[in-house]
């Protein structure tokens, strides 16, 4: 998902998106040190992702960028 994707998801959706991400990378590990990782590339993939969402939320809490229905 592209970073300006993810500037228009609310707080929720981002939370949960970051949790499913963390999952997947837990799993790509998991895989990697198995040696049954087909696509070496998803990881790099799921941690700039991870990072973007993080930026995000921190943007949030600083008050940088708002959110609908943030009170």
């Amino acid at each position: 998902m592209k970073a300006n994707q993810l500037g228009e998801l609310s707080v929720v959706e981002l939370n949960a998106r970051l949790n499913e991400n963390l999952d997947a990378l837990q799993n790509l590990r998991f895989q990697k040190a198995l040696q049954q990782l087909e696509d070496g590339t998803q990881i790099p993939i799921v941690k700039k992702e991870i990072a973007q969402i993080k930026t995000i939320l921190r943007e949030v809490e600083l008050g940088i960028r708002r959110k609908e229905g943030d009170a």
